[in-house]
Parts: C-alpha cells; sequence; structure tokens
C-alpha cells in the first residue's frame, strides 16, 4: 500500500453532517490524501460511503475526542496530519496548498488554514407559501411567522462564508480563546502576510490544525490525560511555541466551520457536563503555566511577551505570570 502525504483526522460522535465532511474533502483534495474517520461510541447517521481514501474506526463505547484523535493518528503512516472538526467545509486544493506550505517553513511547525463561517443550512417554512427563512441552528418548534409546526424543512447550503475569515488567535490571562484582531494591523503581520502569504498566531481555535506526524506524537498535541474535550487550541499552540516550534496561518488556502453554540440539537454532541469541561480547562492551564509540556524550552511570559499587548493581558498580570514562573 502506497502511503499517503496526509492523513485528516476526523474525531465523531452523533454528527449529523459528517458525511458532508467527508463528500466535501473527497471533492476538493488534490493530493496523496486520506481520510480516517474516528466513530465514538455511535455509527454515523446517515451512514458514510465506501471510499478508497476512507478510513473508519468504531469504538462500541465512547472515548473522548482527544483520544480519538490520537487512534486516528495510530493508524496514520502519513508525513502530515490534519485534525478537523466533523462539520466543515474546505477550499479546492487545500491539501496540496497546506503540504507546499510546510515545504518552505520546515516541519518545526503547526500550520492552519483561513477559518471562514460554515453556512451549512436554512430552515424554512412550506406551509401556505409562508416563505420564513431562518438561519441555522436548533429546530425550531413552530414557525416564527404562520405558527405552523408541520412543514419547516431543513433546506441545505454547505457554503463557506467569505466573511468573517479568522486569521489570528489569542489568549488572555485566565486564559480565555480570543480572536486577536489588533496583530493583524502590526507591521510584521502585514509584512508576512503580502511577502510570503504566511503570518503568526499567537493561539489557535482547534477545530482544524496541521503537522507532522512526527511532531504530533513529540509534542503530545492531543493529551488525553488532560481531558476529553476543552482548550485544544491553546494546548496545541503553545506546545508549538514552548517547544521552540512556530504557529502559522496559511493565508492562500481556507477551510469552514460550523459553530454550534445555540444548544438543543445544535449542540456539543460528546456527554460532557460543564463542570468536565472546565476540568479540562483547568489542567491545561495547569500543564501550560506550570512548564508540564514536553519538550517545553520556554516560559508562557515569554510567549505573551512575544505578541504583546494583548486583550486580556496587563502589566500586572504578565508581572504575576512571572513571578509565578519563578517558583517552579
Amino acid at each position: 500500500m502506497v502511503n499517503k502525504m496526509l492523513s485528516i483526522l476526523i474525531p465523531s460522535r452523533c454528527e449529523e453532517f459528517l458525511k458532508n465532511t467527508v463528500e466535501d474533502i473527497l471533492k476538493n483534495k488534490r493530493g496523496a490524501t486520506e481520510i480516517i474517520v474516528g466513530l465514538d461510541g455511535e455509527w454515523s447517521d446517515p451512514p458514510l460511503d465506501q471510499h478508497p481514501d476512507v478510513n473508519i474506526v468504531y469504538y462500541p463505547q465512547s472515548i473522548g475526542q482527544r483520544a480519538m484523535t490520537n487512534r486516528c493518528v495510530s493508524l496514520s503512516r502519513a508525513h502530515y496530519v490534519m485534525k478537523v472538526d466533523a462539520h466543515c467545509s474546505f477550499d479546492e486544493g487545500f491539501d496540496v496548498k497546506m503540504i507546499e506550505a510546510f515545504k518552505e517553513t520546515g516541519d518545526n511547525v503547526t500550520m492552519v488554514p483561513i477559518m471562514r463561517n460554515l453556512h451549512v443550512f436554512n430552515w424554512r417554512c412550506y406551509e401556505n407559501y409562508c416563505g420564513w427563512v431562518g438561519y441555522q441552528g436548533p429546530t425550531p418548534l413552530k414557525c416564527p411567522k404562520c405558527g405552523s409546526s408541520r412543514k419547516i424543512r431543513r433546506e441545505m447550503k454547505w457554503i463557506g462564508k467569505s466573511n468573517p475569515q479568522s486569521t489570528s488567535y489569542c489568549f488572555d490571562s485566565e486564559p480565555h480563546f480570543a480572536y486577536f484582531e489588533d496583530y493583524k494591523h502590526r507591521p510584521q503581520y502585514i509584512k508576512d502576510k503580502a511577502e510570503k502569504g504566511l503570518t503568526e498566531t499567537m493561539s489557535l481555535q482547534g477545530s482544524c490544525f496541521m503537522a507532522t506526524r512526527e511532531k504530533y506524537w513529540e509534542l503530545e498535541l492531543c493529551d488525553e490525560k488532560l481531558g476529553n474535550w476543552g482548550s485544544q487550541g491553546l494546548e496545541v499552540a503553545t506546545k508549538t511555541w514552548l517547544s521552540n516550534g512556530r504557529v502559522l496561518v496559511n493565508h492562500k488556502t481556507w477551510y469552514s466551520h460550523c459553530f454550534r453554540t445555540q444548544g438543543g440539537n445544535f449542540g456539543f454532541p460528546w456527554p460532557n457536563s460543564g463542570r468536565e469541561t472546565q476540568k479540562t480547562k483547568n489542567n491545561v492551564k495547569e500543564a501550560v503555566w506550570h512548564s508540564k509540556l514536553p519538550k517545553q524550552k520556554y516560559q508562557v511570559s515569554w510567549l505573551v511577551e512575544k505578541f504583546w499587548p494583548i486583550p486580556g493581558w496587563d502589566e500586572t498580570s504578565l508581572n504575576q505570570l512571572k513571578e509565578s514562573e519563578k517558583m517552579l
């Protein structure tokens, strides 16, 4: 069997748009790229079609998102691996464009494409030509225009919206994830974008990231001991930066991600309580703030100063961080 250059890893549980995501990747990939789908405690519904570039691993009992991602990587023999969520679409030739960028930067990098928002579907009411249309979200109990609950149907769109386009991320002193709009106006960012099509980012959003398979294991980019879900972008970015690597955004290609933040039947698919999520986030902070990352060469204050000033940080919080680091 010929080894692939890139394995795309999709950890999945009860993901209604998994089939769309897989088909979108198959449609838009242009290189020697395979897809490894991890079905975590649930079979895909609708089921996935057989394809020579799609491999499926099924666990009858859920093991969690980080653990399932690791099981997918263990099946890969590719030079590069890319973890993506099960509700994403992609630019034509995104895989080749990402690999070409790695050839320019070398392997000591974690890289992401531009992130767009994915417009998956609309709700439309067909009762007596009502014509109401609502943006994607939980299933409406009734039409807000005519009151009907009988003829509301989902109308698939699957469009990677061109605005906004996210290319810079950070974390505050808690830490909380944030979009880092200010950084996009700094001279170095503007210069790198124009000359290289690659810009640095302090942190990541977590729905997509790509690294070599060797670096993935070396840096333990999905440490399942930290918990099932939470702060994955922070984990991946800090493990890369603090081990003397770089985290880059590739402006030559994009992916789009569906944000399911409205709860109901349009929320998070893993059975994960708020307490467990917070515990995972605390574990990630403990690892980053207290220099417990594999291959770590720098402390987190170094990263904060590299991207300074940063929303959610001030001189007091930075100095407190430095004082705590002296105690390590």
